[in-house]
This record gives structure tokens, C-alpha cells and sequence, in this order.
């Protein structure tokens, strides 16, 4: 687990479940390889939150682009389909803990990093 300020959480989905996740969604577009379903433990997968293919491939998880992948991302959210899936991920972090759940392995430089900060107020979508 990376982030954490009691409410959002930020962990990877190849970490066994913890009992104070709260509600787990998954925010990446594509499945995990090698998790199944039952093991995944997930309240939801949230697909349609995820950076859209284009800037998924072009980021490649390189650090010295997150950035500016996080400028183009936050400027994603703020499309309508996304806009409505960061609204719900708020209401789910309103009624507990959230933890978002990615499959990158390095989450603090990862699309749920981002999420986290702006589900918690801490970014603007």
C-alpha cells in the first residue's frame, strides 16, 4: 500500500486483502494476469475510470513522464463518462474507506495514485 489518509487507499491487487479496505475497486482497464476473480476479493471493477488506451501506452509507467501523464489524466476525468465514475468513487469513500486497486507495481506513479488524490480532494479532475 502506498497512499492512505484513513478514507482512500491506494494498493496492489496482488497484496492479499486486508481487513481495513473497506470497499475494493478495481481501477484498471485491463484484468490483472494470474488473479482470479475469487481471489481478487473486488466490491467493483471500475474499467471505464482508467486512462484511455492512447495515454495508458504512451505513459508506459515511465517516471519521468508521470506529470505530465497526470496533467493529461486529470484532463481525461473531467470528460463526462469519467466524470460521472469519479463521482462515484467519491460516494463510495463518503460511506467508508475506499481502496482502488491496480495491478502496476509501482502505485505511486500509477493511474489509482492519481484517482487517490482526486477522490480525496486532494486534485482537481
Amino acid at each position: 500500500m502506498v497512499k492512505t489518509d484513513g478514507r482512500v487507499r491506494v494498493r496492489r491487487i496482488y497484496e492479499e486483502p486486508d481487513s481495513h479496505d473497506g470497499t475494493r475497486v478495481l481501477v484498471d482497464r485491463i484484468w490483472p494476469r494470474g488473479v482470479s476473480k475469487e481471489r481478487a476479493h473486488l466490491d467493483e471493477w471500475c474499467k471505464q475510470i482508467a486512462p484511455s488506451t492512447d495515454l495508458r501506452k504512451w505513459y508506459g509507467h515511465e517516471p519521468d513522464r508521470f506529470d505530465e501523464f497526470t496533467r493529461r489524466y486529470l484532463d481525461e476525468l473531467t470528460e463526462d463518462e469519467h466524470a460521472a465514475a469519479v463521482e462515484h468513487l467519491r460516494e463510495l469513500a463518503r460511506d467508508g474507506t475506499l481502496t482502488l486497486l491496480t495491478a502496476t507495481k509501482a502505485v505511486d506513479i500509477s493511474e489509482a495514485a492519481v484517482l487517490a488524490d482526486v477522490v480525496a480532494g486532494r486534485a482537481s479532475s
